[in-house]
């Protein structure tokens, strides 16, 4: 790894200076307000930006467009915000690697060249010069069409891979000879949360919705099914094999076993709780046997071996436990523990006929090999404290794969061998980056009520404490999702001139699994603002940083934590980013898949106290006259994940309400969703937008 050649020393004390003035003195664009009304219980709430959820409509494209113009035309004064470009495009241009897999006789691997939009799918035999097989930046002109995952026959001779374009949920499939790279079949179109599994080579199960009759980016998707698709027939005869209005769930996914002996399905109401079937595809006409029924709980089947099943669950197991059952009495009955519930969530992947447990302890990665009798056999070595991720592969193979990432550690990817128990560098990372020039630090710290948080703090060695330093203060909290160690160039970019970056494990996340989960969830949610404002706080208390430099950003649940914390305490934060963000929280559940959210949010019509408590603390719903720290809002046009509206309607009452002169503004992407797939021009300008916001709004240089 090469030192950086710039002079940091001078890029500190330069970005230290005080910058122009940064008052935003421009105009908004006039929003207008409706007189919406809704009623709650006999509370009436109003929405008088109603309309602008309707993303059809011209007024609200007109809208989108204004807003555009005016954010743009900010951003694009400040200064320094193109020599930020610049460093991130010099930073990110670099080779970048996934994990090696293989299917039939080739192992396939993912690279990008350093600013290709999209990674290619090579591959390559034993020995041989590695092959483009499958280049997404070919799907569109402007890198806006990714690819979204690829399925592979047992033999390897035909894969079905799904496109995503503008960075919408719904996909379409197509299938190809991997001899040839042909097209064997019809493009199967409108495909949304879904997985492929082909059985045999005669076709594949795949999962989605009907197609919407309003808006297919933001009406209601309630309805999951799962389909089977036999090669050439056309997709209107594909095979209902469950879910629809015989048995409504709204999310579905099935899975045919390594062995190919039983399809698995996993279905849910939402976003935690599922039920688990099985169905033996070895007999004829064999029907659905239910092992799990109900949404109190979760698991899923992680191996098949002779007609037994290994099942990861969390009953009777809040950080859940590795059961093996035979698949003629699959129920929880017959369950025999393998590999026991510990004090830290268990993860589990398989690959040469072992289990890998894969546990987060205080957020970091450990991980254990373990054989099919539950013996554990080598405890596997990792360079730190950071996050390890793969362990995966087929049965017969006698090496896998991991790639190890931290705040301070460039993603390696390492080959470990089964047998030996040994890890060997497989790829290093050519980023311009010498981890010996920083250091990345855990804390505890005590949130309202005295609960015990952990948080990360990465920056540069001999930084003086000083209570001025920038910092960027990143979180989450939901829907038991973990914020593990991981290596950015674009925070570098930030760190390198000072700042400091800190992600705080906050309740409502899986660190210390589902009682760590539920204790941020329905009328327990505030607790997960207490813990950030509680991060905030230490900052400033250990003068990491004040006020004054003081930035928190967050993406999705993310942004919804950003929202609520700067309309709690706005005095608390000087810039805010909250992005593709769950901000109206009486209508969440009013579009595309939001009322799968229910288990972590509660909704308005729950009763009289969900009511209540959502409207306390809902985003759009408690902006008031006040000043607010300055903020930049992003969202995509194609975000049919969390829809745009919420940013839209957030952001029309801040620039409404706000009473000093700092900007609050939003960022409107063309052509992208949720934030998976973007190309790779559209990263490097939004995290150009950003820093050079946050600089600029801080009073500092670049």
């Amino acid at each position: 790894m090469r030192t950086l050649t710039l002079c940091t020393s001078f890029l500190m004390i330069g970005m230290m200076a005080s910058a122009q003035k940064v008052d935003f003195t421009g105009k908004y664009p006039e929003t207008k307000k409706g007189t919406q009304t809704d009623e709650y219980f006999g509370t009436k709430v109003s929405d008088p930006y109603r309309w602008l959820e309707d993303d059809r409509a011209e007024d609200t494209k007109s809208w989108v467009v204004a807003e555009n113009r005016v954010t743009q035309n900010y951003i694009s004064q400040i200064p320094f915000r193109d020599k930020i470009k610049k460093r991130l495009t010099e930073l990110w241009n670099y080779e970048k690697y996934s994990a090696p897999f293989k299917e039939g006789a080739y192992t396939y691997f993912y690279k990008n060249d350093g600013l290709q939009n999209q990674s290619v799918l090579y591959r390559q035999m034993e020995g041989a010069v590695p092959e483009e097989f499958l280049n997404p930046n070919k799907f569109s002109t402007d890198g806006t069409s990714s690819l979204q995952g690829i399925d592979f026959t047992k033999d390897g001779s035909l894969a079905a891979y799904q496109v995503s374009e503008g960075g919408s949920d719904w996909r379409k499939v197509i299938v190809i000879n991997t001899k040839t790279g042909q097209k064997v079949d019809d493009t199967l179109h409108d495909v949304k949360f879904s997985g492929i599994s082909w059985l045999h080579n005669d076709g594949f199960y795949y999962s989605s919705y009907d197609k919407p009759k309003g808006s297919q980016l933001s009406e209601k998707t309630q309805i999951h099914k799962l389909f089977y698709h036999k090669l050439g027939t056309p997709q209107s005869e594909d095979k209902l094999i469950f879910g629809g209005e015989a048995t409504p769930r709204r999310y579905i996914g099935g899975g045919v076993t390594e062995d190919e002996q039983f399809l698995v399905i996993s279905a849910a109401n939402a976003t935690y709780g599922n039920e688990l079937y099985i169905q033996d595809l070895t007999l004829p006409n064999s029907p659905i046997v239910p092992i799990v029924t109900g949404f109190d709980h979760e698991q899923s089947v992680v191996y098949s071996d002779h007609g037994m099943l290994y099942i990861e669950t969390n009953q009777d197991a809040p950080n859940r436990k590795l059961v093996a059952v035979s698949a003629t009495h699959p129920t929880k009955e017959y369950w025999k523990v393998v590999i026991p519930e510990t004090k830290f969530p268990l993860s589990i992947s398989t690959c040469g006929k072992k289990f890998f447990a894969q546990y987060l302890e205080d957020a970091v990665s450990k991980v254990y090999q373990y054989s099919l009798d539950g013996k554990m056999e080598k405890a596997i070595e990792l360079p730190g404290l950071g996050t390890a991720s793969g362990f995966g592969g087929k049965v017969d193979e006698r090496e896998t794969y991991y790639t190890y990432t931290s705040y301070v550690y460039p993603p390696t990817i390492f080959k470990y061998n089964i047998n030996t128990g040994t890890s060997s560098v497989y790829k290093v990372s050519s980023v311009k980056f010498n981890p010996a020039e920083y250091e990345s630090k855990q804390v505890f710290y005590k949130s309202k009520g005295g609960e015990r948080i952990p948080m990360i703090i990465t920056y540069k060695k001999g930084m003086k404490l000083s209570g001025k330093n920038p910092v960027m203060l990143y979180g989450y909290g939901g829907f038991n999702i973990s914020m593990t160690p991981s290596f950015s160039v674009s925070n570098l970019t930030f760190m390198e001139h000072g700042g400091i970056y800190a992600v705080a494990n906050l309740r409502g996340g899986g660190e210390y699994g589902d009682t760590w989960h539920n204790a941020g969830i329905k009328m327990k949610k505030q607790n997960v603002f207490n813990d950030f404002i509680a991060a905030a706080e230490y900052l400033i208390k250990e003068k990491y940083t004040s006020k004054h430099y003081l930035a928190i950003s967050g993406g999705s649940n993310g942004g919804l934590l950003i929202g609520a914390c700067m309309t709690q305490r706005p005095d608390l934060f000087k810039v805010c980013f909250p992005a593709v963000g769950v901000l109206d929280m009486l209508r969440y559940n009013k579009f595309t898949a939001g009322a799968g959210w229910a288990y972590d949010y509660g909704t308005a019509e729950d009763s009289k106290e969900m009511f209540g408590y959502l409207y306390h603390y809902s985003p759009v719903h408690n902006v008031k006259k006040q000043c607010y720290p300055a903020t930049l809002v992003t969202t995509g046009d194609h975000d049919d994940r969390v829809v745009p509206a919420h940013s839209f309607k957030f952001a029309a009452s801040l620039q409404a309400a706000q009473s000093c002169k700092n900007p609050v503004m939003i960022s409107i992407e063309t052509k992208a969703g949720h934030g998976a797939g973007k190309p790779t021009d559209m990263l490097i300008s939004e995290q150009a937008d950003k820093w050079a916001f946050l600089y600029w709004n801080m009073g500092l240089t670049y």
